[in-house]
């Protein structure tokens, strides 16, 4: 009993008193445009540890998270149009992410490698070109592209968004630790080392990987619908952008692709350079480009993995040589 008062005062509390702090912003007066900036970080966050689930630990390089912020946002949009309120369709929006997610999984899954990422990268481009043609719930088209305004959160207060962005983050890294701690940790480990050697060991791989991909899709949906909540407006070209993946993969990088940490540290990264790069906003992605890229050559493992290189390579010398100063 002592062994568990002691484990919850040195971790589950200080989280928990964390997670209250972060809930009470919005009531105890903290400016808009800070609320602004954690609203962003919890949403990019949740996409950010989707992808490291998928890049990180499956071993799928998948370059389509656009494709499920897009259609979990129109699903979301199109609900209001039909007169449901907005909150109804935050689910959907998620359910319709991860159903896409099981169609494209038949063939993307055939490919490996490159081949997948490619396979991958292709999706969301598609749709946007559907989407810049077809108007989901008709009426007349003014030049091109089904863009809409969401129904119904004009008068939303900035704090509902903000508290439900907070819950979808913490969802996120909830369900990373749960996935990581279970039996489908262990597959998709195993997975990503050698999926050949994985397979003969009876591990189901076709599955494994659909269940990763099929979860990914579902949280990354609902957060692209929290975030199109707070917008207001959904158009194709912004919603199955390459800007989303850009955003996820460098927050990823950054902070250490295959680790628990590294999409929060890489993601409080990625909101400092949004806000500071914003000035340049034509240019910007490519900014954001040219920084992904010199991080991956240069420290690929990111800041966490980094950091963990440093710290078991100093053990080695402290067990070697002695406490190093």
């Amino acid at each position: 009993m002592k062994v568990i008062i002691h484990h919850l005062r040195g971790g589950l509390i200080p989280i928990i008193v964390v997670i209250v702090v972060l809930a009470l912003f919005p009531v105890i007066g903290v400016p808009r445009v800070w609320l602004l900036y954690l609203f962003l970080f919890y949403i990019y966050l949740a996409m950010a540890n989707m992808w490291n689930l998928l890049a990180g630990y499956s071993g799928l390089v998948s370059l389509c998270p656009a494709a499920f912020v897009g259609l979990a946002g129109y699903t979301m949009t199109v609900m209001t149009w039909l007169g449901l309120p907005y909150y109804t369709g935050i689910i959907p929006g998620g359910i319709v992410a991860a159903l896409f997610a099981v169609l494209i999984s038949v063939p993307v899954f055939r490919m490996k490698g490159i081949y997948f990422a490619i396979g991958t990268l292709v999706v969301p481009e598609i749709l946007r070109f559907v989407f810049l043609l077809w108007r989901p719930v008709g009426g007349l088209i003014y030049g091109r592209g089904a863009g809409y305004t969401v129904k119904g959160v004009a008068e939303v207060p900035q704090s509902q968004a903000y508290w439900s962005a907070l819950a979808i983050g913490i969802v996120s890294i909830l369900v990373m630790r749960y996935i990581l701690r279970s039996k489908l940790g262990s597959g998709l480990a195993a997975i990503r080392d050698n999926d050949n050697t994985a397979a003969s060991s009876g591990i189901n791989v076709f599955n494994l990987k659909l269940c990763s991909f099929v979860i990914a899709a579902f949280v990354t949906g609902i957060a692209g619908t929290i975030f199109y909540i707070y917008q207001g407006f959904i158009e194709p070209v912004s919603a199955f952008g390459i800007r989303w993946l850009i955003t996820i993969m460098l927050a990823t990088v950054i902070g250490g692709e295959g680790t628990e940490e590294g999409p929060i540290v890489g993601t409080i990264i990625v909101i400092f350079l949004y806000f500071l790069l914003a000035r340049y906003a034509e240019i910007s992605l490519i900014i954001q480009g040219t920084i992904l890229i010199g991080i991956m050559l240069v420290a690929p493992q990111g800041i966490m993995g980094f950091a963990r290189t440093t710290r078991a390579y100093r053990s080695l010398l402290e067990s070697v040589a002695g406490p190093v100063s």
